[in-house]
């Protein structure tokens, strides 16, 4: 059995997913990229003091000193001694290279004090970090800083078991040839980066060659591990509650959220076929929820009017039909009950076959309806000249017109082509014009006009009848929509002529309007002269 999961759940679910894995790439992205900006910062710092230290050796050989006295030499090394101000305060808190006390003329003296000053700037604040090695061309050492007085930092020419700690870049490929095949052999290059141990501890340590030394710098990592350490720990520490009260976010922000859906889901459960004239709670925002409500608000307002229709519907139907099944049956009670003459029989007779034809045409124009709705009636689309097909209607409704004493006037343009189903425009345009004739009394006269426009063509029927109030106009296409008892008394009809006619219309992508006049009614018919696009019935 399937586990059902509220959508609030599954908001909060998935909202929890992406905020924890959005913090661990962060992490992650955090991590990487500290270690990375500090071993680079070490790297860069350790290339500048082997640079600086290579710089003051290429000076001090291309400007050899001449034997001078050793005052003389003391005060030029004075002159140029940038920190001569700070050397005695640091003096004693200093690991490094230290003035020996031995004679000036000492060579050890000299080549100390050539590199005291360039190498005292880098490590005079984190001394006890910085290995410093300084070795001549042929790898004899001629100075080291005092932490590495016990030990040495590996000779130049020695380091190639570590080659593999140098990165790819740093590294120059040459080729051997031997007695059996040919193979690699990696060199050092002239600068190049070390990863190694000294007394138990992780050192960088960055080898120099140059045509005047060979230096080795390396810098104790305990720091640069422990602070990546301590980041590690804080990322670790801080992503528990940074995800706690994420989800606490998200269960606050998806209740306040789903807070109107569910209010619109109690309101929505009230409303029944009996209780339509509800509507949900509307939301004055622009937001998803809101469009949702208003949209479901005109869609409950539909269903309101369309329920409305089916009962009116109903009723009417049933009020179409009950008549002439009681008139059909009244008329054969009586002929059951009472010995008539052939003549009443006959008389009988067709009067009840009158009232079956009546309930014959309800039943077939209801089915061609139904079928409309279902859009099983295919129109058949064609060039058609709209000026003759007028004019034919015309001359037929003439002869009705007469009958009643009434007066038909005709202006039809010629040469107004459409296209459009000819049978049923045809059956559309008599629907009308024998409404305009049973509703307008004798001595009046009816109007047919055809005009052609750029877009459409327009066929107008007008009549001097009895009107219809303009609170029924909006309802007059209803099926079986009756104004009044009084008004159809003595007219014969099913009360569904008009809405075949606003079917077919429609049908034709048209429009149909009526208005008030004065006397009588005026009915237009807008049929475009070109379809755009396909149209189905």
């Amino acid at each position: 059995m399937a586990i059902r999961i509220s959508l609030r759940k599954r908001l909060v679910i998935w909202y929890s997913i992406i905020v924890a894995f959005s913090l661990l790439l962060f992490g992650i992205y955090t991590y990487l990229s500290f270690s990375a900006v500090l071993y680079s910062n070490l790297d860069t710092t350790l290339s500048r003091v082997a640079s600086s230290l290579d710089y003051i050796m290429k000076e001090s050989q291309q400007n050899p000193k001449d034997k001078v006295k050793t005052t003389e030499k003391k005060s030029r090394s004075q002159k140029s001694d940038k920190f001569a101000l700070f050397r005695e305060e640091e003096r004693k808190r200093f690991v490094g290279p230290l003035r020996p006390t031995v004679s000036p003329r000492d060579e050890l003296y000299e080549k100390q004090d050539i590199v005291w000053s360039a190498i005292y700037e880098h490590i005079l604040l984190n001394s006890k970090n910085y290995y410093i090695q300084i070795a001549d061309t042929n790898e004899q050492i001629i100075w080291r800083s005092n932490n590495l007085l016990p030990d040495s930092l590996p000779i130049y020419s020695k380091l190639t078991h570590l080659l593999n700690f140098i990165p790819d870049t740093a590294t120059k490929s040459i080729k051997k040839q031997d007695s059996l095949s040919i193979n690699e052999q990696k060199i050092l290059p002239d600068s190049a980066f070390f990863n190694i141990v000294i007394d138990n501890k992780n050192v960088r340590l960055l080898v120099k060659k140059s045509k005047q030394a060979l230096i080795s710098i390396g810098y104790n990592l305990e720091d640069i591990e422990d602070n990546i350490k301590n980041l590690y720990s804080i990322l670790i520490i801080a992503f528990p509650p940074i995800l706690l009260i994420s989800i606490i976010g998200g269960l606050i922000l998806s209740k306040l959220s789903l807070k109107q859906i569910n209010e619109i889901t109690r309101t929505a459960e009230e409303i029944t076929a009996k209780h339509l004239s509800k509507r949900l709670p509307v939301v004055h925002t622009n937001d998803e929820v809101g469009h949702l409500t208003r949209t479901l608000n005109e869609m409950i307002e539909r269903l309101e009017g369309s329920f409305n229709q089916i009962r009116r519907f109903t009723a009417d139907a049933s009020h179409e039909l009950r008549t002439p099944l009681t008139i059909l049956r009244g008329e054969l009670e009586i002929a059951l009950h009472k010995v008539q003459s052939i003549e009443e029989y006959q008389m009988i007779i067709l009067s009840s076959l009158e009232e079956v034809e009546r309930l014959s045409n309800v039943v077939d124009t209801l089915l061609e309806l139904s079928r409309a709705d279902a859009g099983q009636v295919k129109m058949v689309f064609q060039e058609s000249d709209l000026s003759k097909l007028i004019l034919d209607i015309s001359e037929d409704a003439e002869i009705l017109a007469e009958a009643k004493g009434l007066i038909l006037h005709k202006d039809i343009e010629n040469k107004v082509f459409v296209q459009c189903d000819t049978a049923r425009i045809h059956q559309a345009v008599l629907n009308v014009i024998d409404n305009a004739i049973k509703y307008t009394p004798k001595g009046g006269s009816i109007t047919i006009k055809l005009k052609k426009h750029r877009e459409y063509s327009e066929i107008i029927i007008s009549d001097t009848g009895i009107g219809i109030p303009e609170e029924h106009i909006p309802f007059i296409f209803d099926r079986f929509y009756r104004i009044d008892k009084a008004r159809s008394k003595n007219i014969q009809g099913s009360g569904l002529g008009l809405a075949i006619v606003k079917w077919i219309i429609d049908s034709h992508n048209g429009s149909i309007e009526i208005q008030n006049k004065s006397q009588g009614t005026i009915l237009t018919i807008k049929l475009p002269n070109k379809r755009t696009k396909e149209l189905q019935s």
